[in-house]
């Protein structure tokens, strides 16, 4: 969302950009600062099992190896998952993607162009909409966790996101609201979310084929409600 607005010019205020995941939200702040020196290590990496490995039990020490390896991890492992064990170790298998090109290194000097002037943090989503004002606008995307769900990824979700952090989310977006602020939240197409999130704002619902899967899974259709208040006193979609 935010590379989409930035990149044609509709985001002409302050930005903020905040995950919990912190090795994510540094690997941003690289691009933005230390882009050349990322595109350095990347030319080293190679496309093979073995390689992949070798990396993903790689514990860097700098700031610029560390996203490096995350970025080229992203890449090559299985659908680009980042999922981590019990101790915090990164533990997706190898992806066996033929990649024509490995990386583009273009795309990458140009996400830092977009990046620069941008206020890049890591923590909770509470903590980091406390500044929120009116006429700001708050884009969620938190992990797709519902209750009562025998999916696998929902349970790995759980782990990360559980369902009560959702009802914190839902008083959060409240505040959002009081102030005279917008928000546009992604979320599972489920009935549980449905029920505790649409009195916030307009819902729709979208449909996109799902990546996660092993290699025999089929990519079918799967639903994801999107829910703002943008428009929402004349009821109009916000797409």
């Amino acid at each position: 969302m935010f590379f989409h607005l930035k990149q044609y010019g509709k985001l002409n205020g302050h930005v903020i950009l905040s995950d919990l995941n912190r090795e994510l939200i540094e690997c941003f702040v690289e691009v933005r600062d230390r882009v050349e020196d990322i595109i350095q290590h990347l030319t080293t990496y190679r496309n093979e099992k073995e390689f992949y490995y070798t990396i993903r039990a790689f514990s860097p020490s700098s700031a610029v190896e560390k996203a490096a390896r995350f970025i080229y991890l992203n890449r090559t492992s299985f659908n680009g998952i980042y999922r981590v064990n019990l101790n915090g170790v990164y533990n997706v298998p190898y992806g066996f993607k033929p990649y024509n090109v490995l990386f583009d290194y273009d795309n990458l000097r140009n996400a830092s162009l977009l990046l620069q002037g941008a206020q890049i943090i890591s923590q909770d989503f509470q903590s980091s909409l406390k500044s929120v004002k009116e006429g700001d606008l708050v884009f969620l995307d938190p992990p797709y966790t519902v209750a009562h769900d025998n999916n696998g990824f929902i349970k790995y979700n759980q782990k990360i996101f559980a369902w009560e952090d959702q009802h914190r989310l839902v008083e959060t977006i409240k505040d959002i609201v009081k102030k005279g602020a917008y928000f546009i939240l992604t979320n599972a197409a489920h009935p549980s979310i449905d029920e505790i999130f649409t009195p916030c704002g307009t819902k729709t619902e979208l449909k996109r084929f799902s990546v996660i899967g092993g290699k025999q899974a089929k990519r079918e259709l799967k639903g994801e409600y999107v829910f703002s208040n943008l428009n929402h006193d004349r009821g109009e979609s916000i797409l």
